[in-house]
């Protein structure tokens, strides 16, 4: 399965035809042999909201990051709880 390279000019044209003229997202992937699935990603992308989606994901990197910075400080911390308990029973 090979995948075709459009232009940006191209993805944004199509866009244009679905939320500025109105066509459907059918028709205008069928009319330019382009999958509805790739319309969708465009219109994410190009479209209206494309600055909304654009916060999301990044918003959504960002809890990512910091669920795995939290995962790491968690253990972090219940090592060095471990290490005191020991620490403190040796010397006591």
């Amino acid at each position: 399965m090979s995948s075709k390279r459009y232009p940006e000019e191209f993805k944004i044209e199509a866009v244009r035809q679905v939320t500025d003229r109105g066509y459907s997202v059918a028709e205008v992937a069928t009319r330019l042999g382009v999958t509805t699935h790739s319309l969708y990603a465009w219109l994410k992308r190009f479209g209206p909201d494309a600055e909304t989606h654009q916060a999301k994901a990044e918003d959504q990197a960002e809890i990512r990051r910091l669920q795995k910075e939290l995962k790491r400080v968690t253990e972090e911390r219940d090592i060095l709880k471990k290490a005191a308990a020991y620490f403190a029973k040796e010397s006591g």
